[in-house]
């Protein structure tokens, strides 16, 4: 792995962390379950905002950039609303079942960050 492929999985961690915990609000966390909310999508909108700043660290091909930043918007959206769905369906506010709930909704965005990165990888 080159040291541009490290730094870029590197900075979407860091990125992810800054973005969900950090940054979100609460108007953005009630509006991830409610499909089109304002709220999921300026959730999403952060993600991206956040990946472009990574991406630009190690400046892939501009149509590479742009194929992920649109990528990256449905996917985080859809992870998110189908998290909230479930959780809010289900009545899951806490125990093990919501915990799960949110240590798969984590895993499937670090997933998505190492599709990123192959996806950068491979476009050089």
């Amino acid at each position: 792995m080159t040291s541009g492929a490290i730094t870029l999985l590197g900075l979407l961690m860091v990125k992810h962390f800054i973005c969900d915990f950090m940054l979100q609000t609460p108007s953005q966390l009630a509006g991830k379950g409610v499909y089109g909310a304002r709220g999921g999508i300026m959730h999403s909108a952060i993600h991206v905002a956040g990946t472009l700043v990574a991406l630009l660290a190690v400046m892939p091909p501009v149509p590479v950039i742009l194929t992920v930043l649109a990528a990256e918007f449905v996917v985080h959206y859809h992870i998110d609303w189908g998290k909230e769905q479930l959780v809010r369906r289900m009545g899951w506010k806490s125990g093990p079942r919501f915990w799960q709930t949110i240590g798969f909704d984590q895993l499937l965005h670090s997933l998505t960050y190492l599709a990123i990165l192959v996806y950068v990888v491979g476009a050089r």
